[in-house]
């Protein structure tokens, strides 16, 4: 370790319009550190990093690397004085090699003939040196998630970086692939690297990194030894609070299934699906995103039709139904994307709080279908106020709205339906941690009040904190179920991966 920062960012300001996203930023990041950057959303630590990176110019302050005052107009400028980002969602060509991938747009030789053997001799030493255990001539289609993110890292060390940008770098990768990641971060500052992460899960913080920086609303608010913090005052930097990190939650008292799912099948994403979800119960799915959580949500909230399979919600036959349909038989959607699925961006939040139900009471009183555009105001007014959705003024644009506020206002409107089951997909996706915290309460109170709830989360520790019982999936099929209180990290990861637990390989 050493004192020295070679990295050095003076009174950096950055304006959108009447927007200033970072007010007169002073950030040093220590030689051969792993160093964190945490904050809430809008809090500017995205926005300090695109500066860094090239990607946004600053309005006024310095920039110093090794002492040595910089301007960096470009990722081209930053790739030249040995800085690499890795992005959270990956610049790869899934058809080509990582050979390929990794000189695309950096290929040795000349126009006439690119030297091949040159490039994979030295990605081969980098990935001996670092630990990837990568091979050059693979095809990037046929990477697990983690590995491609290797790939992603070989890039910028293949062009020099000697600083590494990660944002949001666990995102996608189960808990042992974390671990690995983590060891071949170790190994790459113990080497000399400097490595900068951007995320928002304090125990990833703790666990990894030697500093943290900490923003709220564009400015540094705490610096830290990573030794001599922890999660709870990190929180309190982050939000201006006190924040309740764990879920706390009464044991469930779960009564009959509302929803059965037996021998549902689609179109070799879905197979052979057997589960059930009883009243007040949380029942979540664990999986790497891309194993069938996502399909399995769309057909049983009418989006996707089933090649096979028999759905029954509390009794009633729902195979073939529409999404209005479900919403009739009292099935509430969350859903993933809340810009695709759940809002109409340009129309204001009273208009976004009756989409799926504008065609009866309130909004629609009489046969006649007329909609009552008062009722419809008070109704947006009162799912305001007790979501603490912000600003607080039906009339603005859903766009005007921060992601959280986004979602805050989709769970009002969904859990205003009263639904006798509740299809929850990734429910904190880009959100800050104090509203994470107010919508797990929410939730929870759901459950308490009787309602089925079927949560699916890309955060392994989101699900396993809500849930009352987990189910894991892996390439479509439900591949095991655990005790989300008993269950160890190592075996769950190990089930999300096609693995199977000890006490059945005994």
């Amino acid at each position: 370790m050493t004192d020295t920062n070679i990295i050095e960012m003076r009174r950096i300001t950055k304006r959108f319009g009447a927007v200033t996203a970072n007010r007169s930023i002073d950030l040093s990041i220590p030689a051969r550190t792993i160093h964190a950057i945490v904050g809430e959303n809008g809090a500017g630590k995205s926005t300090i990093m695109k500066i860094l990176y090239g990607f946004y110019s600053a309005d006024e302050g310095e920039i110093f690397i090794d002492g040595i005052r910089r301007e960096i107009r470009s990722p081209h400028d930053a790739i030249a004085l040995g800085l690499g980002m890795v992005h959270q969602h990956f610049m790869l060509v899934p058809p080509m090699t990582v050979l390929e991938n990794i000189v695309l747009g950096a290929e040795p030789g000349h126009s006439a003939r690119i030297d091949f053997k040159k490039a994979e001799d030295q990605i081969r030493k980098l990935s001996d040196d670092f630990g990837f255990h990568i091979e050059p001539r693979t095809l990037v289609a046929d990477l697990s998630v983690g590995q491609q993110q290797r790939v992603e890292v070989l890039k910028a060390l293949y062009r020099g970086a000697g600083i590494l940008i990660l944002d949001e770098p666990t995102a996608v990768l189960t808990p042992q692939e974390v671990e690995e990641f983590f060891r071949i971060l170790r190994g790459m500052r113990d080497q000399g690297k400097t490595i900068i992460i951007i995320t928002h899960k304090l125990n990833e913080v703790l666990a990894i990194s030697d500093n943290v920086t900490v923003m709220r609303d564009g400015q540094v608010v705490g610096e830290k030894t990573t030794s001599e913090t922890d999660a709870a005052e990190l929180a309190r930097l982050m939000v201006g609070r006190d924040v309740l990190l764990r879920v706390e939650k009464p044991a469930a008292v779960a009564g009959h299934p509302i929803l059965r799912v037996s021998g549902l099948n689609l179109d070799r994403r879905l197979k052979d699906i057997d589960f059930e979800v009883r009243a007040g119960e949380i029942v979540g799915i664990a999986g790497v995103e891309g194993n069938g959580q996502t399909e399995l949500i769309e057909v049983l909230s009418g989006l996707l039709y089933p090649d096979s399979g028999r759905i029954i919600l509390d009794g009633q036959e729902f195979k073939g139904a529409t999404a209005r349909r479900a919403k009739e038989m009292g099935i509430a959607h969350i859903p993933e994307d809340r810009h695709a699925r759940g809002l109409l961006l340009d129309f204001d939040l009273a208009d976004n709080s009756i989409l799926g139900t504008h065609y009866r009471a309130p909004a629609a009183p009489s046969a006649i279908g007329l909609i009552d555009y008062a009722a419809v105001h008070h109704k947006a007014d009162r799912l305001i106020r007790d979501f603490d959705v912000r600003p607080t003024n039906s009339a603005l644009p859903a766009r005007a709205l921060s992601g959280g506020n986004q979602q805050k206002l989709i769970i009002a409107r969904e859990f205003d339906l009263h639904p006798k089951l509740i299809l929850v997909a990734q429910p904190t996706r880009g959100v800050d941690i104090g509203a994470i915290e107010f919508i797990h309460r929410k939730l929870v109170e759901l459950r308490d009040a009787g309602t089925a709830i079927l949560l699916v989360s890309a955060e392994l520790e989101e699900v396993l904190s809500l849930s009352d019982r987990v189910l894991v999936m892996y390439q479509g099929k439900i591949v095991g179920e655990v005790d989300p209180q008993n269950v160890k990290q190592a075996e769950i990861g190990l089930l999300m991966t096609g693995g199977k637990k000890e006490d059945e390989t005994k």
